[in-house]
């Protein structure tokens, strides 16, 4: 099953970091978000992506172009004619299609462009540059192929804006950072999209959230996969600092590879 990652939004309420790239190039240990993203995809054996590439796209383009190179330990270079050759190194082993879908196409429409690179399969996965977890994706594709719907989505409970305290008659125990909320599901960007889901696309300027998914709902086609574990995305500075962070414990609760 190929996975469709949406990665060409501006990122504007991540301007400190996206003047000169696009959110999903955001490093989190030396790596883009992206790559986090898809060794969590990879670690779950889908390793078929095509990227929706919008809002300075050349820079995710010239992390893949020079890929093998970047993940080598060693590299053998021949000056006279510039060959460059990878000798030692991780090499994952991936098929990127990086598809240019515009830089003001709405989410749905990228979607829809990128309707050439989903086929030879009824079904395929749908995720957003800017967000981890630690789902288990085989048990969510298995739910959606389960229930016979056209989509299904991963509903998490998100993260509190503030941190928490721990209480014991007055007295505080300590202090708990970003707990998730007990009350309420949002859309965790982690989806399995039947193909006839495409059709369902005008074009350019649709939605994907409140035309596609929302018109699905309505008419009963779209089912939620509840997922209580870790979900967090990297819509503010915050946020980027948290994953960072969390990266560098040694205790970065998506890293399942």
């Amino acid at each position: 099953m190929r996975v469709a990652i949406l990665a060409g939004g501006l990122g504007t309420r991540l301007s400190e970091e996206t003047g000169s790239r696009p959110k999903p190039m955001v490093d989190i240990g030396g790596r883009p978000i992206l790559w986090h993203i898809m060794k969590h995809y990879a670690g779950n054996g889908i390793r078929d992506f095509v990227v929706a590439l919008g809002y300075k796209g050349d820079v995710i383009r010239e992390f893949f172009l020079g890929y093998s190179h970047i993940a080598a330990r060693s590299l053998h270079i021949q000056t006279k004619d510039g060959t460059v050759r990878a000798v030692a190194g991780e090499h994952d082993d991936w098929d990127v299609h990086l598809v240019d879908t515009g830089e003001t196409t709405n989410t749905g429409g990228r979607v829809l462009r990128l309707r050439d690179w989903l086929t030879g399969d009824e079904h395929f996965c749908l995720t957003y540059g800017d967000g981890l977890a630690d789902i288990d994706l085989k048990l969510l594709i298995d739910y959606h192929l389960s229930h016979g719907k056209l989509a299904t989505i991963t509903a998490v409970r998100p993260p509190s804006r503030f941190g928490g305290l721990v209480l014991d008659d007055g007295m505080v125990t300590t202090f708990v950072e970003k707990p998730q909320i007990g009350e309420g599901w949002i859309n965790g960007g982690f989806m399995v999209l039947n193909r006839q889901v495409l059709g369902r696309i005008a074009g350019d300027d649709t939605s994907m959230e409140s035309d596609v998914l929302e018109g699905l709902a309505a008419e009963g086609q779209l089912m939620a996969y509840r997922h209580e574990g870790f979900w967090q995305c990297m819509d503010s500075l915050r946020d980027t600092r948290l994953l960072r962070n969390l990266w560098e414990s040694g205790d970065a609760p998506w890293q399942t590879w």
